[in-house]
């Protein structure tokens, strides 16, 4: 998920951002979902407000801040708040790095670790996925090392993301050419069906390996229970977390993932200073965090 906070949007009138109504509705977005807006990104958050402003014809910012915290409905309004806040845009194989990873070094080792116990199935989980781009690109990796690295393994992806309208697409796995263009010619004819004349959709092989659902990283009870994950992605997240909300998302996925597993972040994104129990593994082109098995003698911590 890269988070609409982060781009540009028709600005308010300068005087309007000085409402302390503003700051207020900030804190109830970050105290629901770890979205941290600081002041000189608060034209964003209300451009996002604006619109929903409009929607319930609340006519100044402290009125519209009743919407969220003292009317009947304001568990509603908030979800549709973090919608427009969270406006997914990526595409599919935008890592190819970390797939070879995962195909390279990763896989393996998790497969020997596995086989050992005698488990042949995987767990994934792409955190914050937006539109679907990411699941359905590991999808289309598990499915092709199906006849090799993944000879005679099951394996099944959960996608969350914390924005119901990218949650519907996703399911719907509609995508035009800007979704698709790092896609080969010979995956959209193997896995994509004509959709219209500019959009192909996602075939059934795919989705049936896909579990959708809308989750918000912040909920503690929500997290809680997704444990047993070989492997987490959750990439262009975090860069909207500070450091509370970060060690707090990171406390969950490292009680989730298996140990051996691995959690992957994007690019710009880092643990430094987060949480240091993982252990930062390099790769060509990309890196990785490993959480050591139990009794696992090395360096960092144990």
């Amino acid at each position: 998920m890269e988070t609409g906070i982060a781009k540009a949007a028709a600005q308010p009138q300068s005087q309007d951002l000085k409402d302390p109504a503003y700051l207020k509705i900030r804190d109830v977005v970050y105290q629901i979902s770890g979205i941290y807006q600081p002041e000189e990104k608060l034209y964003l958050l209300a451009s996002r407000c604006a619109r929903r402003m409009s929607a319930v014809k609340a006519s100044t910012p402290s009125e519209y801040l009743d919407y969220l915290t003292v009317r009947g409905n304001r568990e509603a309004e908030l979800r549709l708040l973090l919608n427009e806040i969270t406006i997914g845009e990526t595409y599919m194989f935008r890592s190819p790095a970390q797939l070879e990873a995962l195909r390279n070094v990763v896989l393996p080792q998790i497969l020997q670790a596995k086989s050992a116990l005698g488990f042949k199935r995987l767990h994934l989980w792409s955190a914050g996925c937006s539109t679907g781009e990411e699941p359905y690109t590991l999808a289309m990796f598990l499915l092709e090392e199906k006849e090799r690295l993944l000879s005679g393994w099951t394996f099944d992806i959960l996608a969350t993301d914390l924005n119901d309208n990218s949650v519907v697409a996703a399911k719907a796995g509609i995508y035009g050419e800007y979704a698709l263009r790092s896609t080969p010619d010979v995956l959209r004819r193997k896995y994509f069906k004509a959709h219209d004349a500019n959009h192909l959709q996602v075939g059934e092989e795919l989705k049936s390996l896909i579990r959708f659902d809308r989750v918000n990283l912040n909920d503690d009870s929500k997290m809680t229970f997704l444990k047993g994950m070989d492997l987490i992605f959750c990439c262009n997240v975090l860069i909207y977390f500070d450091l509370s909300s970060k060690r707090k998302v990171m406390q969950h996925f490292y009680a989730n993932l298996l140990p051996g597993g691995y959690l992957f972040l994007g690019h710009a994104e880092s643990l430094y200073q987060v949480d240091d129990r993982f252990h930062l593994m390099h790769f060509p082109g990309a890196f990785g965090y490993w959480k050591p098995p139990l009794g696992y003698i090395g360096g960092g911590k144990k």
